[in-house]
């Protein structure tokens, strides 16, 4: 029983990749607004009802491996060496190159930037990973309320899972940046980059804000200039 468990298990793990490699490639392709659902489930010889059986709305399908970054970010903060702050956790997991800054060619390259201009070019993917994001923070925050005994009325956990994600956030973005001017590119150089950024900005949060943009003491008659020299 249990063997017939596992065989079933792995087949609906086989379709589920199945549709939704599908629905990346035919997204990347033609556009995400422009593939409605059936399309993808006739060419994944599944029905639609399967799909969405499978993928509760036509954005999962192509947000469904954030649920994977999700398990194991939170798994990676809880699981930390004793004395390890949180951050330190966190940069770990979050700056390990994934996707397009881990892709092991050409083609995979070419394929993640097409996905990559595909979520920026549609409203509806990127209100979805808002909530992805959201979700994200409110999940972190849990955990670093309930491994600190924070209070409702703490606000502590809530300020750093949301300031911690809104760096992953903006690493996303600058990755897409990058993508969207310049298409495929050097992934291994851009790899290095977002993590030397990203750990300049964990770091910044490892130092505290205290003096960060402190206003220079003005001469008289002069005012203050916050750019650098």
């Amino acid at each position: 029983m249990e063997g017939e468990l596992g065989l079933r298990e792995r087949k609906k793990l086989r379709t589920r990749q199945l549709i939704a490699e599908t629905a990346r490639r035919m997204f990347a392709e033609r556009g995400f607004d422009a593939v409605p659902v059936a399309a993808v489930a006739r060419a994944a010889e599944v029905s639609e009802a399967t799909v969405f059986n499978y993928f509760p709305t036509k954005e999962d399908l192509v947000f469904h491996g954030m649920e994977t970054f999700e398990t194991g970010l939170l798994a990676a903060v809880a699981d930390r060496p004793a004395g390890e702050p949180i951050v330190a956790a966190f940069a770990r997991f979050v700056l390990q190159p994934r996707g397009f800054l881990a892709a092991q060619d050409d083609d995979a390259a070419r394929y993640l930037t097409g996905i990559s201009q595909m979520i920026a070019a549609s409203p509806a993917l990127l209100s979805r990973e808002r909530e992805i994001l959201a979700r994200y923070a409110a999940s972190l925050a849990a955990l670093i309320a309930e491994e600190t005994g924070a209070g409702p009325d703490d606000l502590r956990p809530w300020v750093v899972a949301h300031t911690l994600i809104g760096i992953h956030q903006i690493l996303i973005e600058f990755v897409r940046r990058r993508l969207l001017l310049h298409g495929p590119t050097d992934h291994a150089r851009l790899a290095h980059e977002v993590s030397t950024r990203g750990r300049q900005a964990l770091g910044l949060l490892e130092q505290g804000l205290a003096d960060y943009g402190a206003r220079p003491a003005a001469k008289p008659g002069e005012k203050a200039d916050l750019r650098r020299e």
